[in-house]
């Protein structure tokens, strides 16, 4: 339910996401596609599928490419609608189980790439 209206009226599929970081080294680059986008009055929500077999049961199981891939989309879309919040999630396709990120995570992945070098990130 937290995440139907990535499903609904006013939801995008297959969006292209193109931008800097802002507060990464040289404003890191970030190219991408999110699956599905939702941009409200009140939040941007992002969900991205992932194909795994099997997918992981935790959140903490999850791959840190992709904690760091939505991390990296939850900047560019924080910077570009400031004041919203931003919320992430994985949708296991084998299974179909949606997987909220939480924020301290992606936040933990933002601070890996401060340290990083000005290769942009492609996903």
């Amino acid at each position: 339910p937290d995440f139907a209206a990535l499903f609904g009226p006013g939801s995008r599929a297959e969006v292209a996401l193109a931008g800097r970081i802002p507060g990464l080294p040289e404003a890191k680059p970030v190219r991408g596609q999110v699956d599905r986008l939702v941009i409200n009055d009140h939040e941007v929500l992002i969900v991205d599928y992932k194909t795994n077999r099997p997918p992981p049961k935790r959140v903490e199981d999850v791959a840190t490419l992709y904690i760091t891939q939505m991390a990296a989309y939850r900047a560019l879309l924080q910077a570009m609608h400031a004041g919203k919040p931003v919320r992430c999630a994985l949708l296991w396709t084998d299974g179909a189980r949606l997987m909220g990120i939480p924020e301290a995570m992606m936040d933990g992945a933002l601070d890996r790439l401060r340290h990083l070098d000005g290769a942009p990130l492609n996903s």
